[in-house]
């Protein structure tokens, strides 16, 4: 137990020095506790899972960070699935003789000389949830990227510019802690009669309700009460008051058949008129035509647990996700969806109606193309909430099987025989495989590889180019992938040294884009490992172009027909 954990404040700012030693980006989880020699920050760019550091635990999602001192332990567990990503950022800091720290803060003091100091030094708690997560995560990786220029190319000025880049990634984790402090002291010096009103008025919203009465009932006068009220809601206290009947009122058009005028009065309006204007400035629509448009809709759960309703034919659909080319196999159009996924595409000649909504995904670019339906590759549930009252939402798992994502797209978009016309495509599949077996041997083996994040090797399992190898009359996995996709994952990086475990008797390496990881491959493929595996020896090895092909959509899969084939030199 680290014994610098304690309640007391870290010494001031101002009485010490940092100074950062090093970054690095992690992709998977700590499953046994990992100590750190320094001070550390972890910022999370992936995955949802645990984290525990000695007697605390948080629920992480992208956008969270945590620091912790030297000799702390923590250990991560995922628990969506997904590998989490995050990066760790070491420094050390110098305690000035001029403010020294206590005594229990500090490993050896010497008066009038300056001391490595062990204690915390950024405010509880420990978790920071970014308010800017783009300024950070920018901030962050540019000092990744500078860090990992090999030695001969830095110079004292780099080394300065990474020592100022970790200056403001440590005052921008300060500011947000300083304004998540204010919320909080904010709301609590809120006195408890505010919250008393609002529990009155969502228990009694259908009598006749005023601000006075309200400000009575809390002891304090019409204006401090409207002024305290908005602090702690943002809303108006009769805008809230009208959103509460609203909401009743949605939940009476579904479950009964009764005169609007009726439902009006049951939830608090004695004009019928009124309710009817407010609730068209509330949804956009009358009250009528919400009942009739609810009822042309179809209760969906999706890949995260949502019980949602959707229409049961949307026509104006976002797509946030890398297998755009599932909607085009369907016959079905995006008015929006993140088109970096999709820039080198086999079907990005089919893209130009779609409107880029940003990855991440931009909220105010997804609301001005007035969807009504989102699909979300995403488990980040976090994101989720963060877009899903911009439109019925539903959470998609691009790394299931082909058959297993075209069979669900079909029911939500109410394309169920266009789904399954497209699986016959399954047939033609075989047909290929068939023919290419005088090219391949029964039971032969591959594999897909690809570097990535820089030296960062991956192995490609449920996602990408990867699926379309395997056939029970085409390729097989070799066991180390077999588990890979037994266990659901649409990757998993490796170690250079592990290459020979999961190569296969074909070799298909993706040629990435990003300069540094296609300088690793070079290295890779000019090194003696890679010249012992049997398949380089054989000239089995194939490099396809990683934007291109290493996808695992429909439209990709089905173009691959053609390609793979012509890849491994058959004439069919």
């Amino acid at each position: 137990m680290n014994l610098f954990l304690s309640s007391s404040p870290p010494p001031p700012s101002n009485s010490l020095l940092f100074h950062f030693k090093g970054i690095e980006l992690v992709g998977e989880p700590a499953a046994s506790a990992c100590p750190v020699p320094a001070h550390c920050l972890l910022m999370f760019i992936g995955g949802t899972g645990m984290v525990d550091m000695g007697q605390e635990q948080y629920l992480f999602h992208t956008g969270h960070g945590y620091w912790l001192t030297p000799g702390e332990f923590y250990r991560i567990a995922p628990i969506d699935g997904t590998v989490p990503e995050y990066y760790r950022i070491t420094f050390e800091v110098i305690a000035m003789p001029s403010e020294p720290p206590s005594d229990t803060a500090l490993g050896e003091h010497t008066t009038g000389i300056p001391s490595i100091y062990n204690g915390p030094v950024l405010p509880r708690p420990r978790e920071h949830i970014a308010s800017s997560f783009f300024k950070l995560i920018q901030l962050t990786k540019q000092l990744f990227h500078s860090a990992q220029q090999p030695m001969h190319q830095h110079n004292p000025m780099s080394a300065l510019q990474q020592q100022i880049m970790f200056q403001e990634l440590l005052l921008l984790w300060h500011e947000s802690h300083e304004q998540a402090r204010n919320r909080a002291s904010s709301n609590s010096a809120l006195p408890a009669s505010i919250e008393g009103t609002i529990t009155y008025m969502e228990n009694h919203y259908e009598k006749p309700i005023t601000v006075k009465q309200l400000a009575e009932q809390a002891n304090v006068s019409i204006w401090q009460y409207s002024q305290m009220f908005r602090k702690m809601t943002g809303k108006k206290p009769l805008h809230y008051l009208t959103e509460l009947r609203l909401n009743h009122a949605k939940r009476l058009l579904l479950e009964c058949k009764r005169p609007l005028r009726e439902i009006a009065r049951q939830v608090g309006f004695s004009d019928e008129y009124y309710f009817n204007r407010r609730f068209r400035q509330m949804t956009g629509i009358p009250p009528g035509q919400y009942a009739l448009n609810i009822s042309c809709s179809v209760g969906v759960k999706d890949w995260t647990g949502h019980h949602i309703h959707i229409p049961r034919r949307p026509s104006r659909i976002i797509y946030h996700g890398e297998t755009m080319g599932d909607l085009l196999a369907l016959g079905a159009k995006a008015v929006g969806g993140s088109l970096r996924l999709s820039k080198y595409s086999v079907y990005k000649h089919r893209l130009g109606s779609v409107a880029d909504v940003g990855l991440p995904l931009d909220t105010r670019l997804t609301s001005a193309l007035e969807p009504d339906l989102i699909i979300f590759a995403n488990s980040d549930e976090q994101e989720y909430e963060r877009i899903a009252n911009i439109a019925p939402t539903v959470t998609f798992n691009s790394f299931a099987a082909l058959e297993e994502r075209l069979r669900t797209l079909g029911v939500w978009l109410g394309k169920e025989r266009e789904a399954e016309r497209w699986l016959s495509f399954a047939a033609r599949n075989l047909e290929m495989w068939q023919q290419l077996g005088t090219v391949i041997t029964a039971g032969e083996t591959a594999s897909a590889f690809i570097f990535d994040h820089g030296d960062r090797l991956f192995v490609m399992g449920m996602s990408g180019f990867s699926p379309a190898l395997y056939h029970p009359q085409g390729f097989q996995p070799v066991e180390p992938i077999q588990k890979v996709l037994d266990e659901g994952h649409g990757f998993v990086e490796i170690e250079p040294n592990e290459l020979p475990d999961y190569a296969g008797d074909r070799i298909f390496m993706l040629v990435p884009t990003a300069p540094d990881s296609r300088r690793t491959l070079e290295r890779m493929i000019s090194s003696s490992l890679w010249r012992s595996l049997p398949a380089v020896r054989q000239g089995r090895v194939y490099f396809v172009d990683a934007d291109r092909w290493n996808w695992s959509d429909a439209m990709t899969r089905q173009k691959l027909l053609t390609a793979l084939p012509k890849l491994l030199g058959a004439s069919l």
